[in-house]
């Protein structure tokens, strides 16, 4: 991760013109924010939530929004290829990133959707450069000492967000592929723990893993 210094060695990134110019509607929703005085943002977004198998994670990430980044869109709408190669170009441009990462134990225990919020408190917690200002995708999230700002569809809407959903998307299918390698039979590498018609199949034949969430629908009644 690359290590900046304070927020005003960066906030000139930021051209105001950018905000009426900018050919991305992604980039110029970001930059509208500075008419409200923020000028270092955060976009945070979650993968795995719906999944009967493994992780949440979070990411989020700090953008210099002086520039488009080509390709970046909502990680629903890319490839697994297409997600890799802006990963590399995200990691490469942001002026930091970070994601969190809750199990499925918590999950259990807490519910998904106080897993989903922990997971982004522990990412935008873990950033180098401190934002001014959170844009969190389709939750309120709460327990940090910094503003957010719930955005409905805010991987479409977002650059910043956008480029937190591949972040976290490519992380989590990551650990997916290492879980994979510890329980083939369940086809992780494929759906990544989703509640496909293959994982519901190896759910009925072989039962639940260690990795599943016990107290999910499709994965309880196996319990």
């Amino acid at each position: 991760m690359k290590k900046w210094g304070n927020q005003k060695e960066f906030s000139s990134f930021i051209p105001l013109s950018l905000s009426l110019s900018s050919s991305d509607p992604r980039l110029a929703f970001d930059l509208t924010f500075l008419e409200e005085g923020f000028s270092v943002l955060a976009g945070v977004d979650e993968a795995g939530r719906g999944c009967l198998a493994g992780p949440v994670v979070a990411a989020a990430v700090v953008l210099p929004l002086n520039e488009p980044l080509p390709g970046v869109r909502d990680s629903k709408a890319l490839t697994a290829q297409e997600r890799e190669e802006l990963f590399e170009l995200i990691k490469e441009r942001a002026l930091a990133w970070r994601v969190g990462v809750v199990g499925w134990k918590a999950i259990d225990s807490v519910n998904i959707y106080q897993a989903a919020a922990e997971a982004m408190r522990r990412a935008v917690k873990g950033l180098e450069v401190k934002p001014q200002l959170v844009l969190v995708d389709g939750m309120n999230l709460r327990g940090l000492d910094i503003p957010t700002v719930r955005v409905v569809k805010g991987d479409d809407k977002s650059l910043s967000i956008a480029a937190a959903s591949i972040v976290a998307k490519v992380v989590r299918d990551r650990l997916m592929m290492g879980y994979h390698r510890l329980y083939p039979q369940y086809g992780f590498a494929s759906h990544k723990g989703y509640a496909t018609r293959e994982h519901k199949e190896a759910l009925k034949l072989h039962g639940p893993c260690p990795i599943h969430r016990r107290t999910f629908r499709g994965v309880s009644k196996k319990v």
